[in-house]
């Protein structure tokens, strides 16, 4: 993956250079024993042209004829000089550049470049930290929404079956500074930290509040204890998810009417999550035939809940409806009544509930 295959890469560069420097090191040193070995011949009275000639065939071990004798000394040693460093020039040369056309065939099987592009493009994006239960279901979320996000994830199995549903993806440890800068912390809108440790996500949310304060993180924590530790470590906001589970299962059991009435459209889960950051809720209630308010008006019922709800609709048991009936329509036996409450469900619905 790019984020573990670059780090090896960067140590690798540091210690025996990059393909490119070897390539460009690897020329320079032949170079300079062409240009060298030539003056050295030249100097012997040879032209510009014999000089060059002798030094390319002897470089390339072509094994053409001599274009002058080489009767003194100098001239013999030279021409050894030549094709002992020459060839050991060529040798280096030719490997550094397999090496060059190795490395970024390597970095184009493997899709490395594509995805570093694609990582480096990527600006006021999510990034989420974790692709477990909840990663998935997130980058679900985002993928249908057309928000731009990256997965950061160290485990293999994970990240390729994350790739597999088109998810852009790196493998990488998530409380590592250089793996955040790596995916843009620095350009994101917001962090989701979902991994199903606390510890880490605390120690992820300190690393990315240090990298950019002006980022949104919101943090996964499983137990109510947390939730402050993650605040104060720079969380914008902590999610619970066992805890809203459980409220989940005990509103269908307490409630079932609002369950079965509003169902889970996705609309009904954005107006209940719109209203809960007002502090409201969305209740259903059906009037049992003994109710004390059957028979009175929706006036009356809201000045009785003292302003801890209001009725927003009301299903007849004959199938017509009120939608924002007027303070003048009666309550009758059966009806579902819709109210949105402030405060306890329990004490706006007992109201309803309550016989004479």
């Amino acid at each position: 993956m790019p984020g573990e295959y670059d780090r090896i890469d960067d140590a690798a560069g540091r210690v025996l250079g990059t393909p490119v420097q070897n390539l460009a090191r690897a020329a320079a040193f032949v170079l300079t024993v062409y240009i060298l070995s030539t003056a050295g011949f030249m100097a012997e009275g040879w032209s510009l042209g014999d000089a060059t000639y002798m030094v390319t065939v002897t470089i390339f071990s072509v094994g053409y004829g001599e274009v002058h004798p080489l009767d003194t000394t100098w001239l013999r040693g030279l021409t050894m000089a030549t094709i002992v460093l020459g060839c050991t020039g060529m040798i280096f040369f030719t490997g550094a550049l397999v090496q060059v056309f190795a490395h970024y065939q390597i970095r184009n099987i493997l899709g490395i470049d594509r995805m570093q592009s694609q990582i480096e493009r990527l600006t006021d994006h999510a990034i989420i930290c974790g692709y477990g239960r909840i990663g998935k279901q997130l980058a679900i979320e985002l993928q249908r929404a057309r928000t731009p996000y990256i997965i950061l994830d160290r485990n293999p199995a994970k990240l390729a079956e994350a790739e597999g549903c088109g998810h852009l993806t790196l493998k990488g440890d998530a409380t590592d500074e250089a793996t955040l800068r790596a995916v843009g912390i620095d350009r994101a809108r917001v962090l989701a930290t979902v991994l199903p440790d606390d510890a880490l996500n605390v120690f992820i949310t300190l690393s990315a509040r240090n990298l950019n304060p002006r980022l949104e993180i919101i943090a996964r924590g499983e137990y109510p204890s947390t939730e402050g530790k993650l605040i104060h470590a720079g969380a914008d906001k902590v999610v619970l998810p066992t805890h809203i589970g459980a409220e989940r299962i005990a509103e269908l059991i307490l409630y079932p009417t609002t369950a079965k009435f509003l169902g889970e459209a996705p609309q009904v889960r954005d107006l209940k999550r719109g209203l809960h950051d007002f502090g409201l809720e969305i209740e259903a209630v059906t009037v049992p035939a003994k109710s004390a308010l059957a028979g009175a008006t929706v006036g009356e019922a809201e000045r009785r809940g003292n302003g801890g709800f209001f009725v927003v609709q009301i299903d007849r048991h004959n199938g017509s409806s009120y939608v924002h009936p007027a303070e003048d329509v009666k309550i009758e036996a059966g009806d579902t009544i819709v109210l949105v409450l402030r405060g306890s469900r329990v004490s706006a619905g007992s109201i309803f509930t309550q016989t004479r």
